[in-house]
């Protein structure tokens, strides 16, 4: 991995929708983006629990 390709890691974000322990959905993006899908998962999964988190440069998008 390139230092570029880890700068811009860097500033990605991942959010995911949790129920329970299981992860039923996940996505990676700038950060503005990210904060935008959050909020219409918060929205449409209201009892569920939403992460947003910042995406290090070792994490994996799996």
């Amino acid at each position: 991995m390139s230092i570029a390709e880890m700068t811009a890691r860097q500033h990605r974000r991942r959010v995911r929708v949790w129920f329970g322990e299981h992860v039923i959905a996940q996505y990676v993006a700038e950060a503005p983006l990210a904060a935008r899908y959050e909020q219409a998962m918060r929205r449409r999964f209201a009892g569920l629990k939403v992460t947003n988190d910042l995406l290090g440069p070792l994490d994996s998008t799996d």
